[in-house]
């Protein structure tokens, strides 16, 4: 998920001082290399080969097993070509749009985790500097970080259910779905996920004796993007999905985010 999403605002300063020093040390991320010319698959044997990604790697918890995934990138590499060298417009409505975005980011974050020699954790100002803003990845034809792409691309849908839907491969992101999104059915896959986000206790849950609801980190990391627009504050905003749903009078605290990777063989 997400850099802006690490942040509150003196760790904003800090990474954008960090990023000032270190502007120059941006590492490009290469393409993987296709056979012959093969290089830019259709969409339909990119999102095949993402589904077999999905289906062969992810268990149901949203664990990726990123070592047997390096030793066999094949399908990974397939949606990581696709991805570098189509543009989102050229796919259809906006919905195809996201729905490719939210597939393509994904994909990215679990390709960044292997191309970096699968850490153990993005906790810290450096790695997550390393991981979301230093590595440029190729994608629609352009050079962009994680970061970029998440704040300056999928960020401008104005869709907050994309929180609940974007994986940045942390133990804290949303649980990984075994499917790819798709643009017909996209209003109910990110209904879903929205709703199984807020059914686990880990990101709302709420002590009546103090009268505190505890929220997902994530809500202070993109603020703007659910208060005031879309609700009238947090609480009132997991409200809509939540099986319980709290006072939006209590107070609120956030549960600190697991930056522990992922990895279904940790």
């Amino acid at each position: 998920m997400q850099l802006s999403s690490l942040l509150i605002p003196f760790q904003r300063l800090c990474l954008l001082g960090m990023a000032l020093l270190l502007g120059a040390c941006s590492t490009l991320v290469a393409t993987p290399r296709s056979t012959p010319g093969d290089d830019t698959p259709s969409a339909s044997a990119a999102y095949q080969a993402w589904a077999r990604v999905l289906q062969t790697h992810v268990n149901e918890r949203g664990l990726v097993d990123f070592s047997a995934l390096a030793k066999a990138p094949q399908d990974l590499h397939t949606m990581i070509r696709f991805v570098a060298h189509v543009p989102a417009a050229s796919l259809g409505d906006r919905n195809a749009q996201l729905a490719h975005h939210i597939n393509a980011y994904n994909a990215l974050s679990m390709f960044n985790v292997i191309d970096s020699g699968i850490p153990k954790s993005n906790t810290g100002l450096a790695q997550r500097y390393s991981f979301f803003i230093a590595r440029k990845h190729t994608i629609g034809g352009q050079l962009m970080s994680l970061y970029d792409y998440e704040n300056k691309v999928i960020r401008a849908f104005d869709e907050p259910r994309i929180h609940w839907a974007l994986n940045c491969s942390a133990l804290s992101c949303p649980v990984l779905p075994r499917e790819p999104f798709v643009a017909a059915s996209l209003e109910e896959q990110l209904e879903r996920e929205t709703k199984k986000f807020f059914a686990n206790a880990q990101n709302l849950r709420a002590d009546e004796a103090s009268r505190t609801v505890y929220l997902t980190e994530i809500f202070s990391f993109f603020p703007e993007d659910f208060v005031p627009k879309h609700a009238l504050n947090f609480i009132a905003y997991a409200n809509r999905y939540a099986p319980q749903a709290f006072d939006v009078n209590w107070g609120i605290k956030f549960t600190p985010y697991d930056w522990t990777i992922a990895n279904g063989l940790r």
